[in-house]
């Protein structure tokens, strides 16, 4: 039996070929794991410039309440990036379950 093939994408920047399907089962994949969706608002300020706050927005699907992801991203930024940062503000979503649903145990009728 011959394998269906998936649509493909081809990335310009890196000249990879990104496989549509396979990222969007992946999230689900982390979806159904518990992984929700994390937004994170990093005040930050430049050595040279400590008076002036800026604002970088990043979002990533992570695992609460430790949120590796999160924690690599701001020990690279800490690493690699000259940014001091000033403090960070997380918002996350609910994590993917079943629809909730209730009987109704009544009928209205309107004219």
């Amino acid at each position: 039996m011959e394998k269906e093939s998936l649509p493909v994408m081809s990335d310009a920047k890196c000249g990879k070929l990104v496989s549509i399907h396979d990222d969007a089962s992946r999230e689900f994949r982390e979806r159904l794991n518990g992984a929700t969706l994390l937004t994170a608002e990093v005040l930050y300020y430049m050595p040279d410039h400590p008076k002036l706050l800026q604002t970088f927005m990043w979002q990533t699907l992570d695992m609460a309440p430790k949120y590796p992801r999160l924690q690599q991203f701001l020990d690279f930024w800490r690493r690699e990036i000259d940014a001091v940062i000033h403090s960070v503000r997380v918002a996350h979503g609910e994590p993917l379950a079943a629809p909730h649903w209730r009987n109704a145990r009544g009928l209205i009728t309107m004219n």
